[in-house]
């Protein structure tokens, strides 16, 4: 009997089957380049979604009202900030004339903490003007420039109590703006300043307190200021 030279119906020419292999690898480059289309699109979508979302470049309320990226300002923090200008620009020269006209070592020494409370503050006070935009004086209000006017005619114990009247019953009253400020305040470079005038005039306040001089009246002065 001859052998049968039929060829196996099962069996495949390999140029058959690498070219079953070469469309299943096109295939599946089609997937994949399809699925990271899809991804890509997802991704922009969603970027795009976000942006939509976050706050344009100075916008809100602190731009609108002209406090920059810092916070909005109010009435009472522009007020503040000149009441800081007025206050250094006459407690200073109060300060110096302590050095030449008291007769006490306690008033030269609290004349002394003026002078170097002050200068920082009003420096202080400068830098966050020309930060927001907000003038400020440059000079002191025409009662503060009276009572410079008052001490440079006083000497020795005269000036001492004068000196003591005068600045104790103002530090007094603006202790109270601060701490109005300080509290309310939404805007970051004033809650800094309404600090630093905190510290400075609760200092102040110490070291005439430590003359012995403050009379009840002045107390009685200032309680009269705080709001009921």
């Amino acid at each position: 009997m001859m052998k049968s030279h039929a060829r196996n119906p099962r069996q495949q020419s390999p140029a058959r089957g690498r070219g079953r292999v070469l469309v299943l690898t096109v295939a599946l480059v089609a997937v994949i380049a399809g699925v990271s289309v899809w991804f890509s699109q997802r991704n922009g979508s969603a970027d795009a979604s976000v942006s939509a979302n976050l706050p344009a470049a100075n916008s809100g309320p602190a731009a609108a009202e002209g406090g920059g990226d810092t916070g909005p300002l109010t009435a009472l923090d522009k007020v503040f900030l000149t009441k800081v200008r007025q206050a250094g620009l006459w407690e200073m020269p109060a300060g110096r004339l302590a050095q030449t006209h008291a007769s006490s070592e306690a008033i030269k020494r609290a004349g002394m903490h003026l002078l170097e409370g002050h200068s920082k503050l009003d420096e202080l006070d400068r830098e966050d003007s020309a930060a927001l935009s907000v003038p400020i004086p440059d000079q002191a209000s025409a009662e503060q420039q009276g009572w410079v006017e008052q001490l440079k005619k006083a000497k020795g114990r005269d000036f001492d109590q004068l000196f003591v009247d005068l600045l104790r019953a103002s530090h007094g009253k603006i202790f109270i703006t601060i701490g109005e400020v300080r509290a309310t305040t939404k805007n970051t470079l004033i809650r800094r300043l309404a600090t630093q005038a905190n510290n400075t005039v609760q200092d102040h306040m110490d070291v005439l307190e430590d003359t012995g001089l403050v009379k009840d009246s002045t107390l009685d002065d200032v309680a009269s200021t705080v709001p009921k």
